[in-house]
Protein backbone atom coordinates (compact mmCIF):
# COMPACT_ATOMS: atom_id res chain seq x y z
CA UNK A 1 0.00 0.00 0.00
CA UNK A 2 1.07 3.58 -0.59
CA UNK A 3 0.48 6.51 1.75
CA UNK A 4 -2.57 8.78 1.41
CA UNK A 5 -4.75 6.85 -0.99
CA UNK A 6 -7.78 8.74 -2.21
CA UNK A 7 -11.32 7.79 -1.28
CA UNK A 8 -11.89 6.18 -4.65
CA UNK A 9 -8.63 4.21 -4.56
CA UNK A 10 -5.13 4.48 -5.94
CA UNK A 11 -6.16 2.98 -9.26
CA UNK A 12 -8.82 5.63 -9.87
CA UNK A 13 -6.46 8.45 -8.96
CA UNK A 14 -3.71 7.03 -11.17
CA UNK A 15 -6.19 6.83 -14.06
CA UNK A 16 -7.14 10.49 -13.60
CA UNK A 17 -3.50 11.54 -13.65
CA UNK A 18 -2.87 9.59 -16.82
CA UNK A 19 -5.99 10.90 -18.49
CA UNK A 20 -5.60 14.55 -17.53
CA UNK A 21 -1.81 14.82 -17.29
CA UNK A 22 -0.56 17.31 -14.71
CA UNK A 23 -3.04 18.35 -12.03
CA UNK A 24 -4.07 22.01 -11.73
CA UNK A 25 -4.99 23.72 -8.44
CA UNK A 26 -8.63 23.56 -7.34
CA UNK A 27 -8.54 27.11 -5.93
CA UNK A 28 -6.46 30.31 -6.17
CA UNK A 29 -3.17 30.42 -4.31
CA UNK A 30 -4.22 33.51 -2.29
CA UNK A 31 -7.11 31.56 -0.75
CA UNK A 32 -4.62 29.58 1.33
CA UNK A 33 -3.98 32.69 3.45
CA UNK A 34 -7.23 31.94 5.27
CA UNK A 35 -6.59 28.20 5.54
CA UNK A 36 -7.69 26.69 8.84
CA UNK A 37 -7.19 23.05 9.78
CA UNK A 38 -9.12 21.79 12.81
CA UNK A 39 -7.00 20.47 15.64
CA UNK A 40 -3.91 22.53 14.70
CA UNK A 41 -2.50 25.87 15.81
CA UNK A 42 -1.72 26.92 12.25
CA UNK A 43 -1.12 30.38 10.85
CA UNK A 44 -0.43 30.96 7.16
CA UNK A 45 1.78 34.03 6.81
CA UNK A 46 2.19 34.11 3.04
CA UNK A 47 0.44 32.64 0.00
CA UNK A 48 1.82 34.02 -3.23
CA UNK A 49 1.71 32.86 -6.84
CA UNK A 50 5.25 33.00 -8.27
CA UNK A 51 6.14 33.05 -11.98
CA UNK A 52 8.68 30.86 -13.76
CA UNK A 53 12.23 31.20 -12.43
CA UNK A 54 14.66 31.13 -15.38
CA UNK A 55 17.42 28.54 -15.60
CA UNK A 56 20.71 29.63 -14.06
CA UNK A 57 19.04 31.93 -11.53
CA UNK A 58 19.09 29.88 -8.31
CA UNK A 59 22.11 28.33 -6.60
CA UNK A 60 22.13 24.59 -6.14
CA UNK A 61 22.76 25.00 -2.38
CA UNK A 62 25.01 26.68 0.16
CA UNK A 63 27.49 23.87 -0.52
CA UNK A 64 27.37 24.26 -4.30
CA UNK A 65 28.07 27.59 -6.01
CA UNK A 66 26.73 26.26 -9.33
CA UNK A 67 23.26 27.31 -10.40
CA UNK A 68 20.26 25.15 -11.26
CA UNK A 69 20.44 24.59 -15.03
CA UNK A 70 16.68 24.19 -15.58
CA UNK A 71 13.80 26.63 -15.05
CA UNK A 72 11.49 26.34 -12.05
CA UNK A 73 7.89 26.44 -13.37
CA UNK A 74 5.23 28.66 -11.76
CA UNK A 75 4.12 27.65 -8.28
CA UNK A 76 2.21 28.81 -5.22
CA UNK A 77 4.53 29.59 -2.31
CA UNK A 78 2.95 29.12 1.10
CA UNK A 79 4.72 30.08 4.35
CA UNK A 80 3.33 29.26 7.74
CA UNK A 81 3.94 28.39 11.36
CA UNK A 82 2.63 25.68 13.65
CA UNK A 83 2.27 25.81 17.43
CA UNK A 84 3.63 29.31 18.23
CA UNK A 85 4.65 29.69 21.89
CA UNK A 86 7.14 31.28 24.28
CA UNK A 87 9.82 28.91 25.54
CA UNK A 88 11.39 28.52 28.98
CA UNK A 89 14.18 30.86 27.80
CA UNK A 90 11.55 33.55 27.04
CA UNK A 91 12.22 33.22 23.31
CA UNK A 92 9.46 32.76 20.73
CA UNK A 93 9.22 29.31 19.16
CA UNK A 94 7.13 27.84 16.36
CA UNK A 95 7.52 25.17 13.68
CA UNK A 96 8.12 27.20 10.55
CA UNK A 97 7.56 25.70 7.11
CA UNK A 98 7.44 26.66 3.46
CA UNK A 99 5.64 24.61 0.82
CA UNK A 100 5.85 25.01 -2.96
CA UNK A 101 2.72 23.93 -4.87
CA UNK A 102 3.36 23.82 -8.64
CA UNK A 103 0.71 25.02 -11.08
CA UNK A 104 1.23 21.78 -13.01
CA UNK A 105 1.38 19.15 -10.25
CA UNK A 106 2.55 15.61 -11.00
CA UNK A 107 0.61 14.09 -8.10
CA UNK A 108 3.70 13.57 -5.92
CA UNK A 109 4.83 15.07 -2.61
CA UNK A 110 8.45 15.47 -1.51
CA UNK A 111 9.66 16.51 1.95
CA UNK A 112 13.05 18.21 1.73
CA UNK A 113 15.42 17.56 4.65
CA UNK A 114 17.34 20.26 6.49
CA UNK A 115 20.97 20.89 7.42
CA UNK A 116 23.14 21.49 10.48
CA UNK A 117 20.88 22.21 13.46
CA UNK A 118 18.32 23.73 11.09
CA UNK A 119 16.99 27.01 12.50
CA UNK A 120 16.03 28.41 9.10
CA UNK A 121 13.92 27.33 6.15
CA UNK A 122 15.79 26.38 3.02
CA UNK A 123 13.79 27.12 -0.16
CA UNK A 124 11.76 23.99 -0.96
CA UNK A 125 13.28 22.95 -4.26
CA UNK A 126 14.03 19.27 -3.64
CA UNK A 127 17.70 19.09 -4.66
CA UNK A 128 19.15 16.19 -2.65
CA UNK A 129 19.86 13.23 -4.91
CA UNK A 130 18.02 14.89 -7.80
CA UNK A 131 20.95 15.66 -10.09
CA UNK A 132 20.45 18.79 -12.17
CA UNK A 133 16.66 18.75 -12.07
CA UNK A 134 15.17 19.43 -8.61
CA UNK A 135 11.87 17.92 -7.57
CA UNK A 136 9.95 21.19 -7.90
CA UNK A 137 11.06 21.51 -11.53
CA UNK A 138 9.62 18.02 -12.13
CA UNK A 139 6.20 18.96 -10.75
CA UNK A 140 6.51 17.68 -7.17
CA UNK A 141 4.90 19.63 -4.33
CA UNK A 142 7.85 20.26 -1.98
CA UNK A 143 8.04 21.31 1.67
CA UNK A 144 10.87 22.29 4.02
CA UNK A 145 10.97 23.31 7.69
CA UNK A 146 13.15 24.92 10.35
CA UNK A 147 12.09 22.10 12.77
CA UNK A 148 10.76 24.49 15.39
CA UNK A 149 13.34 27.19 16.13
CA UNK A 150 15.27 30.11 14.62
CA UNK A 151 19.04 30.51 14.74
CA UNK A 152 22.36 30.11 12.96
CA UNK A 153 23.12 26.76 11.38
CA UNK A 154 25.02 25.42 14.42
CA UNK A 155 23.35 27.47 17.17
CA UNK A 156 22.37 24.89 19.80
CA UNK A 157 20.95 27.33 22.35
CA UNK A 158 17.41 26.17 21.57
CA UNK A 159 18.17 22.82 23.18
CA UNK A 160 17.68 24.22 26.69
CA UNK A 161 13.97 24.28 25.85
CA UNK A 162 12.51 20.77 26.12
CA UNK A 163 9.91 21.04 23.39
CA UNK A 164 12.31 22.78 21.01
CA UNK A 165 14.72 19.87 21.47
CA UNK A 166 11.97 17.36 20.81
CA UNK A 167 10.79 19.27 17.76
CA UNK A 168 14.31 19.24 16.29
CA UNK A 169 14.85 15.61 17.18
CA UNK A 170 11.73 14.18 15.57
CA UNK A 171 8.38 15.85 16.30
CA UNK A 172 8.50 18.75 13.82
CA UNK A 173 9.18 16.68 10.71
CA UNK A 174 6.30 14.36 11.56
CA UNK A 175 3.92 17.28 12.14
CA UNK A 176 4.96 19.08 8.94
CA UNK A 177 4.61 15.88 6.90
CA UNK A 178 0.99 15.41 7.99
CA UNK A 179 0.17 19.10 7.59
CA UNK A 180 1.71 19.26 4.11
CA UNK A 181 -0.36 16.35 2.89
CA UNK A 182 -3.50 18.09 4.16
CA UNK A 183 -2.57 21.37 2.43
CA UNK A 184 -1.87 19.51 -0.81
CA UNK A 185 -5.20 17.67 -0.68
CA UNK A 186 -7.12 20.90 -0.10
CA UNK A 187 -5.27 22.95 -2.73
CA UNK A 188 -5.57 20.39 -5.53
CA UNK A 189 -8.81 18.78 -4.43
CA UNK A 190 -7.14 15.40 -4.13
CA UNK A 191 -4.33 13.84 -2.06
CA UNK A 192 -0.82 13.04 -3.20
CA UNK A 193 -0.61 9.64 -4.82
CA UNK A 194 2.96 9.05 -3.63
CA UNK A 195 5.09 10.67 -0.93
CA UNK A 196 8.89 10.94 -0.86
CA UNK A 197 11.57 12.27 1.49
CA UNK A 198 15.08 13.32 0.43
CA UNK A 199 17.88 14.96 2.38
CA UNK A 200 21.60 15.04 3.01
CA UNK A 201 23.59 15.53 6.26
CA UNK A 202 20.96 16.49 8.86
CA UNK A 203 18.46 15.92 6.06
CA UNK A 204 19.91 12.42 5.70
CA UNK A 205 19.36 11.85 9.42
CA UNK A 206 15.78 13.09 9.04
CA UNK A 207 15.32 10.73 6.09
CA UNK A 208 16.40 7.79 8.25
CA UNK A 209 14.18 9.12 11.02
CA UNK A 210 11.16 8.90 8.74
CA UNK A 211 11.80 5.22 8.00
CA UNK A 212 12.29 4.46 11.71
CA UNK A 213 9.73 6.61 13.59
CA UNK A 214 7.13 7.33 10.91
CA UNK A 215 7.23 4.12 8.83
CA UNK A 216 3.91 4.65 7.02
CA UNK A 217 4.36 8.31 6.02
CA UNK A 218 6.55 7.90 2.93
CA UNK A 219 6.79 5.53 -0.01
CA UNK A 220 10.36 6.37 -1.03
CA UNK A 221 13.24 7.85 0.98
CA UNK A 222 16.72 9.12 0.00
CA UNK A 223 19.28 9.50 2.81
CA UNK A 224 22.59 11.15 1.90
CA UNK A 225 25.72 11.48 4.11
CA UNK A 226 23.50 11.17 7.19
CA UNK A 227 24.33 12.88 10.50
CA UNK A 228 22.95 9.81 12.22
CA UNK A 229 25.13 9.71 15.36
CA UNK A 230 26.96 12.98 15.63
CA UNK A 231 28.24 12.41 19.16
CA UNK A 232 30.46 9.60 17.92
CA UNK A 233 31.44 11.28 14.66
CA UNK A 234 32.50 14.32 16.69
CA UNK A 235 34.72 12.04 18.80
CA UNK A 236 36.33 10.85 15.58
CA UNK A 237 36.98 14.43 14.47
CA UNK A 238 38.41 15.39 17.87
CA UNK A 239 40.61 12.28 17.78
CA UNK A 240 41.89 13.17 14.31
CA UNK A 241 42.54 16.79 15.29
CA UNK A 242 44.47 15.62 18.35
CA UNK A 243 46.60 13.31 16.21
CA UNK A 244 47.52 16.18 13.89
CA UNK A 245 48.00 18.66 16.75
CA UNK A 246 50.46 16.39 18.60
CA UNK A 247 52.93 16.50 15.72
CA UNK A 248 52.36 20.15 14.84
CA UNK A 249 55.17 22.71 14.82
CA UNK A 250 54.69 25.83 16.96
CA UNK A 251 53.65 29.17 15.55
CA UNK A 252 55.05 32.58 16.57
CA UNK A 253 52.84 32.57 19.68
CA UNK A 254 54.07 29.13 20.73
CA UNK A 255 50.82 27.37 19.87
CA UNK A 256 50.62 24.18 17.81
CA UNK A 257 49.90 24.87 14.11
CA UNK A 258 48.48 21.65 12.63
CA UNK A 259 48.08 23.26 9.23
CA UNK A 260 51.88 23.17 8.97
CA UNK A 261 51.94 19.38 9.49
CA UNK A 262 51.76 18.66 5.77
CA UNK A 263 53.10 20.92 3.06
CA UNK A 264 51.37 21.17 -0.29
CA UNK A 265 54.07 18.85 -1.60
CA UNK A 266 53.41 16.33 1.20
CA UNK A 267 49.69 16.30 0.39
CA UNK A 268 50.37 15.78 -3.30
CA UNK A 269 52.82 12.99 -2.46
CA UNK A 270 50.17 11.29 -0.34
CA UNK A 271 47.48 11.75 -2.99
CA UNK A 272 49.72 10.26 -5.67
CA UNK A 273 50.59 7.34 -3.41
CA UNK A 274 46.93 6.58 -2.67
CA UNK A 275 46.16 6.66 -6.36
CA UNK A 276 49.09 4.40 -7.19
CA UNK A 277 47.76 1.85 -4.70
CA UNK A 278 44.02 2.06 -5.41
CA UNK A 279 43.14 3.90 -8.62
CA UNK A 280 43.53 0.92 -10.96
CA UNK A 281 41.65 -1.53 -8.71
CA UNK A 282 38.51 -0.77 -10.75
CA UNK A 283 40.28 -1.66 -13.98
CA UNK A 284 41.37 1.79 -15.13
CA UNK A 285 43.59 4.64 -14.00
CA UNK A 286 41.34 7.68 -14.19
CA UNK A 287 42.02 9.65 -11.00
CA UNK A 288 39.02 8.11 -9.21
CA UNK A 289 38.73 5.19 -6.76
CA UNK A 290 35.58 3.16 -7.33
CA UNK A 291 36.63 -0.02 -5.49
CA UNK A 292 36.34 1.77 -2.15
CA UNK A 293 36.30 -1.32 0.06
CA UNK A 294 39.15 -2.88 -1.89
CA UNK A 295 41.44 0.08 -1.21
CA UNK A 296 43.64 -1.08 1.68
CA UNK A 297 46.15 1.73 1.61
CA UNK A 298 49.06 1.83 4.09
CA UNK A 299 50.77 5.22 4.50
CA UNK A 300 53.85 3.43 5.83
CA UNK A 301 54.96 2.99 2.22
CA UNK A 302 55.88 6.68 2.33
CA UNK A 303 57.78 6.62 5.62
CA UNK A 304 61.29 8.09 5.39
CA UNK A 305 64.16 5.69 6.05
CA UNK A 306 66.39 8.61 6.94
CA UNK A 307 66.01 12.36 6.91
CA UNK A 308 62.83 13.97 5.62
CA UNK A 309 62.85 14.61 1.88
CA UNK A 310 60.17 15.74 -0.60
CA UNK A 311 59.67 12.10 -1.57
CA UNK A 312 58.78 10.73 1.88
CA UNK A 313 56.89 11.47 5.10
CA UNK A 314 58.25 11.40 8.63
CA UNK A 315 57.30 8.63 11.04
CA UNK A 316 55.22 11.17 13.02
CA UNK A 317 53.30 12.20 9.90
CA UNK A 318 52.60 8.57 9.04
CA UNK A 319 51.47 7.79 12.59
CA UNK A 320 49.11 10.77 12.62
CA UNK A 321 47.57 9.66 9.33
CA UNK A 322 47.11 6.10 10.59
CA UNK A 323 45.36 7.33 13.72
CA UNK A 324 43.15 9.92 12.03
CA UNK A 325 41.96 7.71 9.17
CA UNK A 326 41.74 4.61 11.37
CA UNK A 327 39.16 6.13 13.70
CA UNK A 328 39.07 6.26 17.51
CA UNK A 329 39.19 3.23 19.79
CA UNK A 330 38.42 3.02 23.49
CA UNK A 331 40.79 1.75 26.19
CA UNK A 332 39.77 -1.84 25.44
CA UNK A 333 40.61 -1.49 21.76
CA UNK A 334 36.99 -1.39 20.58
CA UNK A 335 36.03 0.81 17.64
CA UNK A 336 34.15 3.91 18.76
CA UNK A 337 33.58 5.18 15.24
CA UNK A 338 34.33 3.89 11.76
CA UNK A 339 37.53 4.42 9.84
CA UNK A 340 37.51 6.96 7.00
CA UNK A 341 38.05 5.77 3.41
CA UNK A 342 41.38 6.56 1.80
CA UNK A 343 40.35 9.03 -0.87
CA UNK A 344 42.17 12.06 -2.23
CA UNK A 345 39.23 14.39 -1.60
CA UNK A 346 40.17 14.20 2.09
CA UNK A 347 43.52 15.85 1.37
CA UNK A 348 42.59 18.95 -0.60
CA UNK A 349 39.61 21.16 0.12
CA UNK A 350 37.27 22.09 -2.71
CA UNK A 351 36.54 25.57 -1.42
CA UNK A 352 33.38 24.55 0.40
CA UNK A 353 32.58 25.23 4.05
CA UNK A 354 33.77 21.82 5.22
CA UNK A 355 37.21 21.98 3.53
CA UNK A 356 39.19 18.75 4.01
CA UNK A 357 39.92 16.07 6.58
CA UNK A 358 43.56 17.11 6.87
CA UNK A 359 44.26 20.42 8.65
CA UNK A 360 44.01 23.42 6.33
CA UNK A 361 43.63 27.18 6.40
CA UNK A 362 40.47 27.17 4.32
CA UNK A 363 36.99 27.52 5.79
CA UNK A 364 35.83 24.69 8.00
CA UNK A 365 32.64 25.45 9.89
CA UNK A 366 32.94 22.25 11.94
CA UNK A 367 36.53 22.78 13.10
CA UNK A 368 37.00 23.21 16.84
CA UNK A 369 38.47 26.51 18.01
CA UNK A 370 40.63 24.50 20.39
CA UNK A 371 43.20 22.10 19.00
CA UNK A 372 43.53 19.34 21.61
CA UNK A 373 46.86 17.61 22.01
CA UNK A 374 45.25 14.55 23.54
CA UNK A 375 41.76 13.20 24.09
CA UNK A 376 40.38 10.66 26.57
CA UNK A 377 38.19 8.52 24.36
CA UNK A 378 36.52 6.69 27.25
CA UNK A 379 35.51 10.00 28.84
CA UNK A 380 34.15 11.34 25.54
CA UNK A 381 32.15 8.15 24.96
CA UNK A 382 30.67 8.38 28.45
CA UNK A 383 29.63 11.99 27.78
CA UNK A 384 27.89 10.97 24.58
CA UNK A 385 26.05 8.13 26.32
CA UNK A 386 24.89 10.52 29.04
CA UNK A 387 23.76 13.18 26.60
CA UNK A 388 19.98 13.06 26.33
CA UNK A 389 19.98 15.05 23.09
CA UNK A 390 22.22 12.47 21.44
CA UNK A 391 19.80 9.73 22.49
CA UNK A 392 16.95 11.65 20.89
CA UNK A 393 18.64 12.52 17.60
CA UNK A 394 20.59 9.33 16.82
CA UNK A 395 18.90 7.34 14.05
CA UNK A 396 20.44 3.89 14.42
CA UNK A 397 17.32 1.77 14.95
CA UNK A 398 17.34 -1.10 12.46
CA UNK A 399 13.81 -2.56 12.69
CA UNK A 400 12.21 -1.29 9.48
CA UNK A 401 9.68 -4.11 9.17
CA UNK A 402 6.65 -1.79 9.01
CA UNK A 403 8.30 0.55 6.51
CA UNK A 404 9.32 -2.32 4.24
CA UNK A 405 6.02 -4.06 4.94
CA UNK A 406 3.94 -1.37 3.21
CA UNK A 407 6.31 -1.37 0.22
CA UNK A 408 8.61 1.46 1.33
CA UNK A 409 11.96 1.92 -0.43
CA UNK A 410 14.98 3.62 1.11
CA UNK A 411 18.23 4.48 -0.66
CA UNK A 412 21.45 5.61 1.03
CA UNK A 413 24.37 7.41 -0.59
CA UNK A 414 27.60 8.71 0.93
CA UNK A 415 30.64 10.51 -0.45
CA UNK A 416 33.87 8.63 0.18
CA UNK A 417 35.71 11.94 0.77
CA UNK A 418 33.20 13.24 3.31
CA UNK A 419 35.40 14.77 6.06
CA UNK A 420 32.50 15.07 8.54
CA UNK A 421 30.86 11.64 8.60
CA UNK A 422 32.55 8.47 7.41
CA UNK A 423 30.96 6.63 4.50
CA UNK A 424 32.01 3.41 6.24
CA UNK A 425 29.83 4.31 9.25
CA UNK A 426 26.75 4.65 7.04
CA UNK A 427 27.66 1.36 5.36
CA UNK A 428 27.94 -0.28 8.81
CA UNK A 429 24.40 0.86 9.64
CA UNK A 430 23.15 -0.44 6.29
CA UNK A 431 24.71 -3.85 6.94
CA UNK A 432 23.24 -4.02 10.46
CA UNK A 433 19.86 -2.94 9.14
CA UNK A 434 20.03 -5.62 6.44
CA UNK A 435 20.91 -8.31 8.98
CA UNK A 436 17.96 -7.24 11.16
CA UNK A 437 15.50 -7.41 8.26
CA UNK A 438 16.10 -10.80 6.71
CA UNK A 439 19.62 -10.41 5.34
CA UNK A 440 21.15 -8.47 2.47
CA UNK A 441 19.52 -10.40 -0.36
CA UNK A 442 16.11 -9.81 1.19
CA UNK A 443 16.76 -6.12 1.90
CA UNK A 444 18.00 -5.45 -1.63
CA UNK A 445 14.37 -5.71 -2.70
CA UNK A 446 13.64 -2.56 -0.65
CA UNK A 447 16.90 -0.71 0.01
CA UNK A 448 20.21 0.16 -1.67
CA UNK A 449 23.48 1.78 -0.57
CA UNK A 450 25.79 3.73 -2.90
CA UNK A 451 29.31 5.02 -2.37
CA UNK A 452 29.99 8.25 -4.29
CA UNK A 453 33.74 8.17 -5.01
CA UNK A 454 35.60 11.38 -4.23
CA UNK A 455 32.53 13.33 -3.12
CA UNK A 456 32.96 15.46 -0.03
CA UNK A 457 30.10 16.33 2.35
CA UNK A 458 26.94 16.04 0.23
CA UNK A 459 28.61 17.61 -2.84
CA UNK A 460 31.89 18.74 -4.36
CA UNK A 461 35.43 17.44 -4.21
CA UNK A 462 38.54 17.78 -6.35
CA UNK A 463 37.83 14.52 -8.23
CA UNK A 464 34.22 13.41 -8.11
CA UNK A 465 31.07 12.79 -10.12
CA UNK A 466 28.47 14.24 -7.75
CA UNK A 467 25.53 14.75 -10.11
CA UNK A 468 23.17 11.75 -10.11
CA UNK A 469 19.42 11.24 -10.23
CA UNK A 470 18.53 9.00 -7.33
CA UNK A 471 15.14 10.71 -7.09
CA UNK A 472 14.09 9.47 -10.51
CA UNK A 473 15.45 6.03 -9.64
CA UNK A 474 13.45 5.83 -6.41
CA UNK A 475 10.28 7.04 -8.14
CA UNK A 476 10.68 4.28 -10.75
CA UNK A 477 11.27 1.75 -7.98
CA UNK A 478 8.20 2.79 -5.99
CA UNK A 479 5.82 3.32 -8.88
CA UNK A 480 7.04 0.88 -11.53
CA UNK A 481 8.81 -1.78 -9.47
CA UNK A 482 12.06 -1.04 -11.30
CA UNK A 483 14.89 -1.53 -8.79
CA UNK A 484 17.94 0.73 -9.34
CA UNK A 485 20.93 -1.56 -9.90
CA UNK A 486 23.10 1.38 -10.99
CA UNK A 487 22.65 5.14 -11.25
CA UNK A 488 24.61 7.20 -13.77
CA UNK A 489 26.78 9.95 -12.29
CA UNK A 490 28.45 12.93 -13.92
CA UNK A 491 30.40 15.91 -12.61
CA UNK A 492 31.05 19.50 -13.59
CA UNK A 493 34.81 19.01 -13.29
CA UNK A 494 34.76 16.11 -15.78
CA UNK A 495 32.89 17.23 -18.91
CA UNK A 496 31.89 14.24 -21.01
CA UNK A 497 32.67 11.67 -18.30
CA UNK A 498 30.04 9.38 -16.77
CA UNK A 499 30.22 6.40 -14.45
CA UNK A 500 27.68 4.06 -12.89
CA UNK A 501 27.21 4.28 -9.15
CA UNK A 502 26.71 0.64 -8.23
CA UNK A 503 24.67 -0.59 -5.30
CA UNK A 504 26.59 -2.28 -2.47
CA UNK A 505 28.19 -4.84 -2.48
CA UNK A 506 29.14 -4.06 -6.10
CA UNK A 507 31.32 -1.33 -7.58
CA UNK A 508 31.91 0.02 -11.08
CA UNK A 509 34.62 -1.93 -12.94
CA UNK A 510 35.97 -1.07 -16.38
CA UNK A 511 35.11 -3.82 -18.87
CA UNK A 512 38.57 -3.60 -20.45
CA UNK A 513 37.28 -2.17 -23.73
CA UNK A 514 35.19 0.76 -24.87
CA UNK A 515 35.28 4.49 -24.26
CA UNK A 516 36.69 4.95 -20.73
CA UNK A 517 34.70 8.20 -20.40
CA UNK A 518 31.37 6.42 -20.93
CA UNK A 519 29.42 4.66 -18.16
CA UNK A 520 28.44 1.99 -20.70
CA UNK A 521 32.04 0.76 -20.63
CA UNK A 522 31.72 -0.20 -16.96
CA UNK A 523 29.97 -3.09 -15.22
CA UNK A 524 28.81 -3.47 -11.63
CA UNK A 525 30.82 -6.29 -10.05
CA UNK A 526 31.51 -7.64 -6.58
Amino acid sequence: MTCLRSAFGAFGFSFLLQAAGAVAPAEPCANLLSLQIPGTHLRITRAEALPTTPAGTLRMSALQPATIPVPIPPYCRVDGILDPRIGVDSKPYAIGFEIALPDAWNGRFLFQGGGGLNGSITPPLGLAGAGDKPALARGFAVVSTDTGHKGAVFDASFMQDQLASLDFAYIAVGRVAVLSKEIIARYYGRPAQHSYFAGCSTGGREAMLMSQRYPTYFDGIIAGDPAMRTGYSNIALAYARAAFTRIAPRDAAGKPDPVADFSAGDKQLLADSIMTACDALDGIKDGMIFDTRGCHYDPKVLECRGAKTPSCLTAKQVSALEQAFGGPKDSRGRDVYAAFPWDTGHLQGAGGPFASFLPNRGPNILASVEQPIDVDIDTLVARVRDNENETLTDTTWTNLSSFFGHGGKIVFYHGTSDPVFSAFDTLAYYQKMAAANGGLEEVLSSSRFYFVPGMQHCAGGPATLDRFDLLGAVVDWVEKGKAPAAVIATGRDFPGRSRPLCAFPKHAQYRGAGNPQDAASFACVK
